[in-house]
């Protein structure tokens, strides 16, 4: 296991630098035209919305390193239209504010990401200038695959002698617990039988329908079902949906969510579990002046209980801590029209889902 780590490790820090050093090294130059006598910024205009275009996506790709400082934002404003030098300044200056705010609203910018600079001559334009350092070379990048792609290999040959050594135990298990069968010469009695069928033995191989009554006290319809391939291991796969307005739709509760999740079952009658979950969705909310929609995505590790009622019912009660990022914009609505007031993302880690669960055995 020591070994399987130690590759698994190697292989996503060297799959998790590729990205970071391989920096593209295109022209980070962009020039937006402003119509004569007018410092409104007209995005369709004269090319104006393919140059914003670039330079959003350039900032995107590069957002992290310009809002630390490491990589500087220029802009340059230039006015020649007006009767006097001040004027002029003033006019590039208001041009320049234009530019910058497109920047901040749409690619997530601040104002100290930038260095402005205006100027009294050469036109009616400003330039956004993006210093992007170069990257490695192409031989450096190679390497780096190459050493991804061999600790790739090293990790699965490591995984598959594991699996191989845990079907062996797997298999000496069993056939002790065959010779124990065997040598067994004590009769058990109708009774005990009895009682026994009773026990959940092999208590929930089988598939089963599940709902979270949790998510049902929030008004948020949930369904899922569980598929127990052997006593030990489960697979189960929940998803919950809902769409709510009020308040002549000014107010909105919209959520849609799938959580698949692998389970190991534990103890004597298989009622305690761990287990592993995944979690995506989406999600709309607007419970004040300002509404948030966007995506969700996660996981983390879930630990339960399964209370048996009878043959066919369950109680499952579970908790899941981990990890969820949101990516989300924020709006009002103006007018019954939604306006877009810029965009945010969030990380939590802790409780990421909780249920009280009825379970249902179908077969």
């Amino acid at each position: 296991m020591k070994e399987l780590k130690k590759w698994i490790t190697t292989a996503l820090l060297t799959l998790l630098l590729l990205p970071a050093m391989a920096q593209e090294t295109a022209d980070s130059t962009y020039t937006f035209r402003f119509v004569t006598d007018e410092d409104m910024f007209y995005v369709p205009w004269s090319g104006n919305g393919e140059e914003l275009n670039r330079l959003l996506s350039c900032i995107k790709q590069h957002k992290v390193a310009i809002l630390d400082g490491e990589i500087p934002v220029e802009v340059n404003g230039y006015c020649t239209s007006q009767s006097s030098a001040a004027e002029n300044l003033a006019m590039a200056k208001t041009r320049s504010n234009r530019v910058k705010t497109e920047m901040i609203l749409r690619g997530g910018l601040t104002e100290a990401c930038f260095t402005t600079k205006n100027h009294a001559d050469q036109g009616n334009f400003v330039t956004v200038r993006i210093v992007i350092p170069a990257g490695p070379s192409e031989a450096e990048l190679e390497a780096q695959r190459r050493a991804a792609e061999q600790a790739e290999a090293e990790r699965r040959a490591a995984e598959k002698r594991a699996e191989e050594a845990r079907l062996a135990a797997e298999e000496q298990r069993k056939a002790e617990e065959a010779r124990r069968a065997a040598n067994e010469t004590e009769t058990v009695s109708p009774v005990l039988e009895e009682a026994r069928d009773e026990e959940p033995q092999d208590c929930a191989m089988g598939l089963a329908l599940r709902t979270n009554l949790l998510r049902w006290a929030t008004l948020t319809p949930d369904l899922g079902v569980e598929w127990r391939i052997c006593p030990s291991w489960g697979i189960a796969v929940n998803g919950s949906w809902t769409s709510w307005t009020w308040s002549d739709k000014d107010r909105r509760y919209a959520l849609w969510e799938v959580a698949p999740e692998v389970r190991y079952y534990m103890g004597e009658k298989k009622a305690w579990y761990l287990g592993a979950m995944f979690k995506a969705g989406q999600f709309n909310y607007k419970l004040s002046t300002t509404g948030k929609q966007g995506d969700l995505l996660g996981g983390g590790i879930t630990a339960g209980y399964q209370l048996r009622l009878n043959k066919a019912l369950a109680l499952d009660f579970n908790l899941g801590l981990g990890y969820l990022n949101a990516d989300f914009e924020k709006y009002e609505v103006i007018d019954g029209v939604r306006v877009r007031r810029g965009n945010e993302t969030k990380d939590w880690w802790g409780p990421v889902n909780a249920g009280v669960t009825l379970v249902w055995k179908i077969f």
